[in-house]
């Protein structure tokens, strides 16, 4: 008999005609003549009840427990509980997998985020992280959708590469050589040309330079693909493996960047409101009951509901480092010393407490951005006249700080060696960047969207550990 998702089991109307239902049990109760079974089968975090009564056998009833897989075989009948239309009154059940009580964790009772992250094999089972993991199936589509509607083509960046596209250094080495006899040249270093593709190889921080090679050719590209930090930073911010979005567009200025943006983040946030309202509804329960528990002054004024409607209903706000940096000096909690990092000189790089008075504070919106200091920024970001700045942008969320980070590239040969120079960048290393601003360079942007990093504002999350499946932090490699 072909399986019934719970998701349209849920959808139907009570009936006489059998379907099948499989899932995970979260709870049994009942009594010594029915017993009531709750069922998930993760296609809906809103579990069916199965009504098991006495033509079932109690020796399959004993071996149902929290944690087993079950197939059931009944009728929809109309619910005489409350919080459902239809329940399943079950004809025969048949246990595919037991889970025993004794041993299985995820026990029907509060458990900690920590406590679920030394079981992340399993998380996924509970109403929590099968919300989050289905939202962020959600917005990969998005994503995708969002891209192809306006034709942009996805481009499949390497994982391995030879450059370290944000010039900071903290990246994997990828490696065949002998770890207890390894070849060392003339030199007293490491002789990578015995190594397999003969040169030092990372794993990759950004795909942004090779999709820029994509953009100057097919006009409009975006990756969305795996990227790795080596920095042993141990906060709930930081990964050591994470996924990037990263479009590149020929021919567009930072203003056109800036409307990308804007347009793709509105796009996702109305989306994960259209279609992930029974998930966001759960998470943002979750959050609110969180809140209750916080000092008053920690408390987040907005929902999580609020926040996602925060960025669809509101024009983005548009000013320079030098306006934000002026804001930020003369704000409040700068005077009173209440910030933990004083805005005193300019150049200072912004944290998120001063991005996040700039959104929620200052202009109740959301806030991109412009013109920072050259020397707080990457190499290929496109000098301003001034001397002084480039043409970057950051895109900055409510209860989060920045979430999207790009600029206009530096198009002229000339500049960008100076700025590779400047900052030490070896032109042989990038002689193939290099290539793209001598052979039909064109003014060029794009910009990077950490993906757990979305997740966490569309989830309400407060640890980026919760928001991918498996994440990899320092001392953490585990499943």
């Amino acid at each position: 008999m072909k399986r019934t998702e719970i998701k349209h089991a849920l959808a139907q109307e009570a009936g006489t005609d059998l379907v099948n239902l499989k899932g995970w049990v979260r709870t049994k109760r009942g009594s010594k003549n029915v017993s009531f079974i709750a069922l998930n089968d993760g296609s809906t975090i809103n579990n069916i009840q199965v009504v098991a009564e006495n033509n079932i056998s109690e020796d399959v009833l004993k071996c149902i427990h929290t944690g087993a897989s079950i197939s059931v075989v009944g009728t929809l009948v109309q619910s005489q509980g409350s919080g459902q239309t239809t329940e399943l009154l079950a004809s025969s059940i048949e246990v595919l997998g037991e889970a025993n009580p004794d041993d299985y964790p995820l026990q029907p009772k509060k458990h900690s985020l920590e406590f679920l992250r030394e079981n992340a094999h399993l998380r996924f089972r509970t109403n929590t992280f099968g919300a989050i993991f289905r939202i962020r199936h959600a917005m990969t589509f998005a994503i995708h959708n969002f891209f192809n509607e306006r034709g942009f083509s996805n481009v499949h960046t390497p994982i391995i590469t030879g450059s370290d596209c944000e010039g900071a250094g903290e990246m994997f080495a990828v490696s065949t050589l002998n770890k207890v006899n390894t070849p060392i040249n003339d030199d007293g270093e490491v002789d990578y040309t015995q190594d397999f593709f003969g040169k030092e190889t990372n794993l990759t921080v950004s795909g942004q330079l090779e999709a820029e090679m994509a953009a100057l050719a097919l006009g409009k590209v975006y990756t969305f693909g795996p990227t790795f930090r080596a920095e042993n930073s141990n906060t709930s911010r930081h990964l050591a493996e994470f996924w990037m979005i990263e479009p590149e567009v020929a021919f567009a200025d930072l203003n056109e960047d800036m409307d990308l943006a804007q347009d793709m983040l509105q796009y996702l946030c109305s989306y994960a409101l259209t279609n992930c309202k029974d998930d966001l509804d759960f998470l943002d329960k979750r959050l609110q009951e969180e809140e209750k528990h916080k000092k008053k002054e920690e408390r987040q004024e907005m929902s999580l509901i609020e926040k996602l409607k925060f960025v669809t209903e509101n024009d983005f706000e548009r000013i320079t480092y030098t306006e934000a940096f002026d804001i930020l000096r003369n704000s409040k909690p700068n005077k009173k010393k209440k910030f933990n990092y004083l805005i005193n000189e300019w150049g200072a790089d912004f944290q998120s407490e001063h991005e996040r008075y700039l959104v929620e504070k200052k202009f109740k919106k959301p806030v991109i951005i412009t013109d920072y200091p050259k020397d707080i920024k990457a190499f290929y970001m496109r000098m301003n006249d001034d001397g002084k700045t480039v043409r970057a942008m950051d895109v900055l969320f409510p209860g989060i700080g920045e979430i999207i980070g790009g600029s206009q590239r530096e198009e002229r040969l000339d500049v960008l060696k100076s700025r590779m120079e400047d900052m030490q960048i070896p032109e042989h290393e990038l002689w193939w960047y290099l290539d793209s601003r001598k052979f039909g360079t064109v003014p060029h942007s794009g910009f990077g969207l950490g993906f757990e990093r979305l997740i966490l504002f569309v989830t309400g999350m407060g640890n980026i550990r919760d928001v991918i499946p498996f994440p990899r932090t320092p001392n953490n490699a585990d499943f």
